[in-house]
């Protein structure tokens, strides 16, 4: 693998949220050690699980340095700075780079829709040139269905052709794996991430570099015992507790379990536009992880 340790089970990181609104980086903290000893290689930081799109420059760059400043390895790390304007992504990305992240996860600039490829290759371009004395590692994010933009195979090809290693490798949401392993047939060194844990029969294989799970956050152990020792027990019931999510908006379910398994109800708290899980959905996810789980034979 040519850019270092990132492969494998890899957790969508939420953030956690106080009373005020402002990102709660003691508790953001505390996961990120808790999931890197139980099972994840590595953590997407101000994804879309970890809800970065919803907080300002400020906030995102505070959430990035404290990262910087906890002493957890950021060579294992992924952090989101795709924004709407690109002079944003550009100082998201350079600030990633100054403080050591392994790699940029980068969202199309995403207000206007139906923009040309051509458009789409001169803001990675932009973000390479201004990065160039730090060239950190350039991921695309390809999640058409929130971004409203993908990331067309064409693009990503010439992308490759121009900016050779910087542009290091896709995650894709969209849930269509024909276009995940066309991606990952461009180049041996491009590494592609699906986002479901049900792709890491394939990332076991070497199709894939692994995955970027939002579910991840509650299920790495199960997802690590099959990626290092290929437990199909433990991956079924990994599938299993994503698939709680099925119908229901995933970020707040995540963390509605989150808050269960930790003891720490804040960590229910989502920014707006998005809402805490309703109460009934909350009791419906919660008694099934504990279903899940307590099918474990240790």
């Amino acid at each position: 693998m040519t850019h270092g340790p990132l492969r494998g089970v890899i957790a969508a990181i939420a953030t956690a949220i106080d009373a005020t609104g402002e990102p709660d980086c003691g508790h953001s903290l505390a996961l990120a050690r808790f999931l890197l000893d139980n099972g994840c290689d590595g953590l997407n930081v101000l994804g879309t699980t970890g809800e970065g799109t919803s907080f300002s420059l400020r906030q995102r760059l505070a959430v990035m340095s404290a990262y910087a400043a906890s002493g957890l390895p950021l060579q294992r790390m992924l952090v989101g700075t795709g924004a709407a304007a690109l002079d944003d992504a550009v100082a998201l990305t350079g600030h990633a780079a100054a403080l050591g992240f392994a790699g940029a996860l980068v969202l199309p600039p995403f207000y206007y829709k139906d923009v040309s490829d051509h458009g789409l290759f001169a803001a990675i371009e932009a973000i390479v040139s201004a990065t160039a004395a730090r060239p950190i590692p350039i991921y695309l994010y390809h999640f058409p269905a929130q971004s409203g933009l993908p990331w067309r195979i064409a693009l990503v090809r010439r992308l490759l052709h121009s900016f050779g290693e910087r542009v290091a490798g896709l995650k894709d949401s969209s849930g269509d794996m024909d276009f995940a392993g066309q991606a990952a047939s461009l180049s041996p060194r491009f590494q592609v991430f699906p986002s479901t844990e049900a792709a890491l029969p394939q990332a076991r294989a070497g199709r894939f570099a692994g995955c970027i799970s939002a579910t991840a956050n509650l299920n790495a152990d199960l997802c690590a015992r099959f990626y290092r020792c290929g437990d199909t027990a433990a991956l079924a019931q990994a599938v299993a507790i994503r698939q709680l999510f099925d119908g229901k908006p995933l970020v707040p379910g995540v963390k509605a379990v989150l808050a269960h398994i930790h003891e720490e109800p804040q960590w229910a708290r989502v920014e707006p536009p998005l809402s805490p899980l309703p109460a009934t959905d909350r009791m419906t996810v919660i008694a099934g992880y504990e279903a899940v789980r307590a099918k474990r034979v240790a």
